[in-house]
């Protein structure tokens, strides 16, 4: 009797905890099916960090946004965020984040994409998203933008608006995606100005911010007036050179173009009593919204695994910024038209250098 009695309560504890594993695999709300009722999403920046003013706390900024509109807190179990010192800590910042039990991880930027490859191989249960390139997995989402064509119209506004024909391109590192900037950014200069000529350099590294400072030193020296820069916290650099010349001299016309993020603040500079700003215009790349669209996509469960979103001029992922009131209306409307002409696929933009000396070459 004892013995039946036994056996009926073991088997009625293993039916209970039985039920309640099963209840407990369907999840709460979040994509990733671990039983819990929030979502958590966390990102990895490269080297240049979430205070580069640029690329990486466009996408910290998105982060945060989604984090605050769905009641999450900073830290595990909420949104966070882990900043690499070198390359060697890409994969281990990943590895960190998956073992924190994050639902969605993003690798923020191109140099990521090897490292994201590796750990998404590793961990397929895992969800994760890649910024500015393409990684293959049926577990990872990519995010890319149409960077060459936002580099054509502030080239536009660069060739318009130069008054020496000299005009300077600072990129990171000389990379596909990097040369993407430069080519849009010459043929946009070539389109309107086919006199100007713009010399590029590259610095090596998106986290050189004196190397930046040296570049631009140099080519403001040879009488460059307008730099382009495609260079995250490098281009912090090119902005203090520009501010330092027009302390010394208020009435030298000296422009930066700024990347990623609408960089208008970044050009203030104080003389005296009044306040000048150095930044012409910047092109925008909507990273803080396509971070943010692809969070709220996989907290409702359409985590886009193995495909790649694309943003570009229709989708308003680019833009050419007017904070600084710097760029006149009838220039404001020379960009409004190429950018129709893009649109139309009127115009092709280059992606490469091979391209844009195919584009040039139909130039008069």
């Amino acid at each position: 009797m004892m013995k039946k009695r036994l056996g009926f309560l073991v088997s009625t504890l293993f039916a209970a905890s039985t039920m309640l594993a099963a209840c407990g695999g369907q999840g709460g709300n979040n994509a990733g099916g671990n039983g819990k009722d929030t979502f958590s999403v966390a990102m990895v920046t490269d080297v240049g960090g979430i205070d580069d003013k640029s690329f990486n706390q466009s996408a910290w900024e998105g982060l945060q946004k989604f984090g605050k509109d769905n009641g999450l807190e900073k830290g595990r179990g909420g949104y966070d965020y882990l900043q690499s010192s070198s390359d060697s800590d890409y994969a281990t910042n990943l590895n960190k984040l998956v073992r924190s039990d994050f639902d969605l991880i993003y690798g923020i930027g191109y140099l990521m994409g090897d490292a994201v490859k590796e750990v998404a191989k590793q961990n397929p249960k895992n969800h994760f998203a890649i910024v500015d390139t393409v990684v293959n997995e049926p577990n990872v989402a990519s995010i890319t933008f149409k960077e060459h064509e936002g580099s054509f119209l502030v080239g536009v506004v660069a060739g318009l608006m130069t008054k020496t024909n000299k005009i300077g391109f600072v990129g990171g590192m000389e990379i596909p995606l990097i040369e993407k900037f430069e080519s849009g950014f010459r043929a946009g200069v070539k389109a309107v100005n086919p006199k100007a000529k713009v010399e590029v350099q590259y610095a090596g590294g998106f986290d050189q911010a004196d190397k930046g400072k040296a570049i631009a030193s140099s080519m403001y020296s040879s009488g460059i007036d307008i730099i382009y820069h495609a260079s995250g916290a490098t281009g912090n650099g090119v902005f203090s050179e520009a501010k330092d010349l027009k302390k010394k001299d208020p009435n030298r016309e000296i422009w930066v173009i700024g990347v990623d993020k609408d960089q208008a603040p970044e050009g203030k500079v104080k003389v005296g009593d009044k306040t000048y700003n150095v930044t012409l215009t910047s092109m925008v790349k909507r990273v803080d919204v396509a971070v943010y669209d692809l969070a709220k996509q996989a907290k409702a469960g359409n985590f886009p695994g193995g495909k790649t979103i694309e943003y570009g001029l229709p989708e308003n992922g680019i833009r050419v910024a007017t904070t600084g009131g710097n760029v006149p209306e009838n220039v404001l409307k020379a960009v409004d038209e190429w950018k129709q002409k893009i649109i139309k696929g009127e115009v092709k933009v280059p992606t490469n250098r091979k391209e844009y000396e195919q584009f040039a070459a139909t130039i008069k």
